[in-house]
């Protein structure tokens, strides 16, 4: 079985892992890391969304031999670890608008608005409409408004 080797949430890690095997996969049994959600396996619902390289990216969808040593996956697990505190501010900003019903879309719902929110301010912009269109992400409670002010008073924190 070949060794592939990653850092997750700050730490390298190395594992014994078929090539294919998706990362979720290799997250959720083999790491213990649960924060990315299954939904789907097919890079729909988003419920795994996770950051690779400071990028949103599907953990469903990517299979493990395809990343570099050097690559640097951060789930819900060490997004707190990214800022000074004990939450990050798109964390903060989910509890105080009350956005999480059933909860299980709640990780990939923020890992993908805080990949948004760097993105946009990288290129030196704010928050759009648009921009909030452009999360794609399912929750099957249907709390899209609180998840959009979310992502606004998160975005104005970060």
């Amino acid at each position: 079985m070949p060794k592939q080797t990653f850092v997750l949430n700050g730490e390298r890690v190395t594992v014994k892992v078929a090539n294919d095997e998706r990362v979720l996969w290799v997250l959720r049994d083999l790491l213990g890391v649960t924060g990315p959600k299954y939904g789907c396996g097919i890079n729909v619902c988003k419920a795994c969304t996770s950051h690779i390289n400071g990028k949103a990216f599907n953990p469903c969808s990517v299979k493990v031999g395809d990343l570099e040593p050097d690559d640097e996956i951060t789930t819900i697990e060490g997004l707190a670890d990214t800022v000074k505190g004990d939450l990050h501010p798109m964390q903060e900003a989910w509890i105080d608008r009350d956005v999480p019903q059933c909860g299980y879309c709640q990780p990939g719902q923020i890992m993908a608005a805080v990949a948004l929110v760097r993105k946009v301010q990288r290129e030196g912009g704010t928050i759009t409409e648009a921009d909030l269109d452009g999360i794609r992400n399912i929750c099957r409670c249907g709390t899209y408004t609180r998840i959009r002010e979310a992502v606004r008073q998160g975005a104005r924190r970060m």
